[in-house]
């Protein structure tokens, strides 16, 4: 079982990492191999919505989102791992997932569905600073269409409101062993 973590924050080793990097490490000990993307050092342009994929499945742009499509498509799971900026899922991510408009393509225009005897899964996880009873409505309505896109399941999310300085989830050890058990049972196919 394979996992790729697409880091979604601009802040390295903010509360999102820190917690990816527990479920990575709940997976590992689960059996799985994990392996990141960080997006806030790629070059990624947004999606221009000039219909190129529409063709091919493929996107006409050409820049580093070229090899995350094959790192995406390789995966046997996938965790998109963002804080919450306005109510949303940040800017990197949201560029990212906006690109996927090629896997979208894929899928509903060629009819070229992907992996799916594999039954592969899909995860939020996301933090928040806030304690707003919809605060991660957006993200949450955002992963389920993005990952229905690329032929994959979104299975669960691992949310946590209320956390806000750079390293801040430290301090709450029972959300970092939730991380890890949540990552145990993404590897254990239990999630």
């Amino acid at each position: 079982m394979h996992l790729l973590i697409v880091l979604g924050s601009p802040r390295k080793n903010g509360n999102s990492e820190i917690l990816a990097q527990h479920v990575a490490k709940g997976m590992e000990e689960g059996g799985g191999t994990v392996e990141y993307i960080r997006l806030n050092g790629l070059t990624l342009s947004p999606c221009q919505g000039c219909g190129g994929c529409e063709k091919t499945g493929e996107c006409v742009i050409k820049d580093d989102m070229g090899a995350i499509y094959e790192r995406a498509d390789a995966a046997d799971r996938i965790l998109v791992a963002s804080p919450v900026y306005f109510y949303a899922l940040t800017a990197q991510t949201k560029a990212f997932i906006d690109r996927f408009q090629a896997r979208w393509s894929r899928r509903y225009l060629l009819d070229n569905r992907f992996r799916l005897e594999e039954q592969r899964r899909g995860y939020l996880l996301s933090v928040a600073a806030t304690k707003g009873a919809k605060v991660f409505d957006c993200s949450l309505l955002t992963m389920r269409y993005f990952y229905e896109a690329m032929d994959m399941t979104f299975a669960d999310s691992f949310l946590l409101k209320g956390v806000d300085q750079r390293g801040a989830v430290r301090n709450f050890p029972e959300e970092l062993a939730r991380a890890e058990a949540f990552g145990r049972e993404i590897a254990t196919g239990l999630r």
